[in-house]
């Protein structure tokens, strides 16, 4: 996501570990080992959302991806970077920091066919934000920084300023029906993935 004010979100992402099912007759195949999912000074595999082409707007450098809202990346489609690759179980560990006022977000589950117009009208969201954003709002909480956007609040504020390196280790998993946000080392987030409480 972005927002009218000029910004750079840096994201280094750091580690993946995968769980799939390659169908119903089969069982699950499990790949224990982390893998990096980015190549130093390399998109590859990697894509803009409904865009296979320009990545206007985006730079790679040492294993750091950097967006930043410029006249370059002022084009029509929306800017977010997706991974080439689906899954559907995962754990992923990455980096990430924005400069002041920064408005971004991790989403997963998204849908990039053409009746879509963004990736947000699909894909849940950890929101990722400058923590000054929304200070001294508590109503505001479940669209600060860890929140399983506009529906679950952090239960502990522990985003680092503007400028400085925040972690996020997500777990997303279908089977056990468990979302996990741990954030600079605390778990800030717990959630179903389907079911009442969900859909509630």
């Amino acid at each position: 996501k972005t927002n009218a004010m000029n910004y750079k979100l840096f994201i280094s992402l750091l580690f993946f570990i995968l769980f799939t099912s390659c169908n119903n007759n089969s069982e699950p195949k499990i790949n224990m080992e982390w893998q990096d999912l980015i190549i130093p000074n390399s998109f590859e595999g990697w894509h803009i959302y409904q865009n296979y082409g320009t990545k206007k707007g985006w730079t790679v450098n040492e294993g750091v991806l950097t967006f930043t809202t410029d006249e370059n990346s002022k084009e029509e489609g929306d800017k977010s970077l997706l991974s080439d690759k689906k899954y559907t179980n995962f754990e992923i560990k990455f980096d990430w920091k924005v400069s002041k006022g920064g408005n971004s977000g991790f989403m997963w589950g998204v849908s990039e066919e053409a009746r879509f117009q963004f990736p947000y009208e699909t894909g849940p969201e950890i929101q990722v934000l400058d923590p000054e954003v929304y200070t001294g709002n508590e109503e505001a909480h479940k669209n600060t920084a860890g929140a399983l956007y506009d529906m679950l609040p952090p239960t502990s504020l522990v985003t680092k300023p503007a400028g400085e390196w925040n972690s996020y280790h997500i777990t997303i998993n279908h089977n056990k029906n468990e979302g996990i946000v741990v954030h600079n080392g605390v778990e800030i987030n717990r959630f179903p993935l389907h079911g009442p409480e969900w859909d509630e």
